[in-house]
């Protein structure tokens, strides 16, 4: 792999990082919404991710990424409160609230943040790598 294949890689990295970050903060923006149908609420969303591993073994000369698959729905079950007075309650007196734990999606925010930082530092690394090489023709 050449050194110049290190800034697809931390590139696809810092694209997933992204998606994680978006999904993470949509999760957080919903995480209070009521609804009166458990078909209507919202349900907390996480990224899935794969290496793109399919590139490397082809012995294509290529870098091996992040590829984002998809963005899945989580099943886990929703929030379900009685509250006959709340104006979105159902007939039954219920209303909905998302299964987002905001304690959760806040540590992947920071991971993802994290992870963001490092592909930042490797791409950083990589170029500095790239000058101090062009430099030793120099001299």
């Amino acid at each position: 792999m050449s050194l110049f294949n290190v800034f697809d890689v931390s590139g696809t990295g810092m694209s997933a990082q992204s998606v994680r970050l978006n999904t993470t903060a949509s999760n957080i923006a919903n995480a209070d919404s009521v609804s009166s149908s458990i078909d209507q609420t919202y349900r907390a969303r996480h990224p899935v991710f794969a290496a793109e591993m399919q590139k490397a073994a082809a012995g294509q000369d290529q870098s091996v990424g992040v590829k984002v698959l998809g963005i899945v729905e989580s099943n886990k079950p929703l929030n379900v409160e009685y509250s006959p007075e709340h104006p979105m309650a159902d007939a039954d007196g219920y209303i909905y609230k998302p299964n987002v734990n905001v304690i959760e999606e806040m540590t992947n925010m920071i991971s993802a943040s994290r992870s963001y930082q490092t592909n930042i530092q490797l791409a950083e690394s990589a170029k500095n790598m790239l000058n101090k090489t062009l430099q030793l023709g120099q001299r």
